[in-house]
Order: C-alpha cells, then structure tokens, then sequence
C-alpha cells in the first residue's frame, strides 16, 4: 500500500501555465481581454449604482439582475486578474489556498447565475400571467426568501467540492495546463481514486443546471402563451422586449457553460488549447454582455444610463 507524506495533503504551490501550445500568443491574447475586464467592471458597477440610487428601478426584476452583475463581478475578479497576469508574466505560482478559494468562488459564481436567472424567469412569469397579483406574490418576504435559497443552495452544492479536494494526496508535479483552478483539473492531479470527484462534479451540473433550464423553459413557455393573449399589440411589444433580454442573457451564460463542461468531459478530441481558450470565454464573456444587453434592451435602464451620462442632452 502506497505510503504518502502528510505535506502531500497540504501540497506546494501549483503552477498555471495559461494555455498550452499558445504561449508565443499570450502577450496578444491578454489585450482583448483586459478591454474586456475593465468594460465588465464598468458595465456592471453602473448597473449597480443605477439601480440602488433610482427609486423607480426598486422593483423585483432589478433587483435580481443587481444580484447578477454583482455575481458578475465576482467571477471576473476571481479569475481574470490572475488569467491576465499569466498572459502577460508567464506562469504563475497560486498556494492551495488560493487554489481552493479560486475553484470555491469560480463554480460558486456559476451556481447563483443559474438560480438568479430562474429567479428572474419567475419574476417575469408572474408580472406577465398574473399582473394584478405581482406585488402582492412578490413581496419583500418572499423576494428575501427566494434570496436566501438562491445563496444558500449554491453554497451547499459546490463547498463540498473544497473537501473533496483537500482530502486528496497529491505527489505528482503540481502543474496545471490552464488558466484558472478549476475541481476536476485540480483532482486529476492527484495519486488517489478520484472517481468521488468526477461523479460529483458531473452530477451537480447536471441535475442544478438541467433542471434550472427546464424551470426556465417551463417560465417562458407560459409567457410566450399568456403575451399572445394580450389584447394591444403595444402590450405584446413590450412584454417580448423585457422578456427578450432577458431571453439573451440565458443563451449568452448557458451556451459556452454547458460547451465547457461538456467538452471537458467528453470533448477528448478537442484540441486542450481550445478547450482552455473557450473556457476563459466563458468567464469574461458573460460577465461584460450582461449589461450590455439589459442596458440596450431594458428601456427603464437605458434612460437611467442616458440621464446619467448626458444630463444635459435630456
């Protein structure tokens, strides 16, 4: 029986590569996504002091998406100041500390976008079937509720992902061909059975995502129907415009997520460059089309933006 160091349970730092066989284009990789980052930040800050200082944007709908920038802007600090540093200084050391807390917040960061989308399809469920009965089923009980279940669930699937890694003995070269810490990259580099890990990290977004999207496709199959029962056609318009942001903002965060965690799984003829490529994507792209999109397509938000920065011209 193999006999471990008990340092290999707390092992050194690890060292991330960035992405491999590009490394001669890392320089240039890092400036799209540094413009990126900094218009994420933005994006994002803004849509969050508009809608906490604008008495007329305290509804339901914006508060969830406030909780989605703020979300945002916890994926976009976790993970790209240290992607950008790789580009730009070469490989990087991170203590397993910092490997963990990254990989907590990471997939952390994933699991409340998805509850706060379904939230945000509920909310829209209900202001378009059920008008006049909105401010009396969301009220400020049931918002903090649906807040603390959003939290408290996502909290409770991914933390176990923590000791499911520190568990583990690690007494191979702790080097990881990727940008960012993420739990099965991290286990594979492990001596030990890691088939917890693999089944979990399968499993969880799997049944929390899977069932996430049917919830939201449930939401919008309602709405599709109760819109084309409205009885103005300046009413239907409306209705598909707030609904259709909201519509983009879905495909941009599940598409590239699901692409990732489907290709690391069982994309093994997919070249690990582009799978390592697509991945950093999914972090930064999200985080910056979210406001964009809800500041074009929301009229609410757009004039609060216009307002903001061309006083004047109002």
């Amino acid at each position: 029986m193999a006999v471990f160091n008990l340092s290999s349970f707390n092992p050194g730092p690890f060292i991330l590569l960035g992405i491999p066989g590009l490394e001669h284009f890392h320089i240039w990789i890092g400036i799209p996504f540094f413009i990126i980052y900094l218009v994420a930040l933005a994006g994002n800050s803004v849509l969050l002091y508009l809608i906490s200082t604008e008495r007329s944007l305290h509804e339901p709908m914006f508060f969830f998406l406030s909780m989605l920038a703020a979300t945002d802007l916890i994926l976009s600090n976790t993970c790209v100041p240290k992607i950008l540093s790789i580009f730009w200084l070469g490989p990087q050391e991170i203590t397993f500390p910092g490997c963990l807390t990254q990989m907590f917040f990471l997939h952390y960061s994933f699991a409340m976008d998805s509850a706060i989308l379904l939230a945000m399809a509920f909310d829209r469920y209900v202001a378009i079937c059920f008008p006049l009965r909105y401010a009396t089923t969301l009220t400020h009980q049931i918002i903090t509720k649906i807040v603390m279940g959003i939290i408290s669930r996502s909290f409770c699937i991914i933390f176990p992902c923590v000791f499911l890694l520190k568990r583990l003995p690690f007494c191979r070269t702790l080097i990881i061909p990727h940008t960012y810490c993420e739990h099965i990259g991290v286990a594979r580099l492990a001596c030990a059975d890691i088939s917890i890990n693999i089944w979990y990290g399968l499993a969880v977004p799997v049944m929390t995502v899977t069932s996430d999207l049917i919830l939201i496709g449930i939401s919008y199959t309602l709405i599709l129907r109760a819109i084309f029962y409205l009885p103005s056609r300046d009413a239907r318009q409306k209705a598909l415009s707030t609904c259709g942001s909201h519509v983009c903002v879905i495909l941009v965060f599940y598409t590239p997520a699901m692409f990732s965690v489907l290709t690391h799984r069982f994309g093994h003829n997919i070249p690990h460059s582009f799978h390592i490529m697509f991945a950093n994507l999914y972090v930064a792209i999200p985080s910056v089309l979210n406001p964009i999109i809800y500041g074009m397509k929301t009229k609410q938000i757009r004039d609060k933006i216009i307002l903001l920065f061309f006083p004047k011209g109002t």
